[in-house]
């Protein structure tokens, strides 16, 4: 048995190769008429944090994300639970960050704004 909001919500992501993705912020569960809701999916970025302060600061983030990111980056960033394969400290998931664009502000941050401070 587990309590999904204490054991698994604002737990660190831990990629395959023991790289940190983040913090989960959000759960996507399946409600089914047959049985209990199935967890699908983790949630994890900055329209999912604006979502828990309630609808409108969810839009102007969506909003920001969209113009500043495109189009991908103007829904949150989800990982399937079924990569999920341990729950302790950390998420540890089967899955590479680098095949997730869970990194893409902070690639594009270091291309374009670090990498052209002096001494950076």
């Amino acid at each position: 048995m587990m309590d999904l909001l204490r054991d698994v919500l604002d737990k660190q992501l831990v990629d395959r190769h023991g790289v940190k993705m983040g913090k989960v912020d959000g759960i996507v569960a399946e409600l089914r008429r047959d049985g209990p809701p199935r967890v699908v999916a983790i949630e994890v970025g900055a329209i999912v944090m604006a979502r828990r302060f309630g609808q409108r600061p969810q839009q102007w983030t969506t909003w920001l994300a969209s113009k500043l990111g495109g189009e991908v980056h103007s829904r949150p960033h989800r990982v399937a639970w079924s990569t999920v394969r341990d729950v302790g400290v950390d998420l540890k998931l089967d899955v590479a960050v680098s095949d997730t664009a869970i990194f893409d502000w902070q690639d594009w941050l270091r291309d374009r704004v670090v990498s052209k401070i002096p001494g950076a």
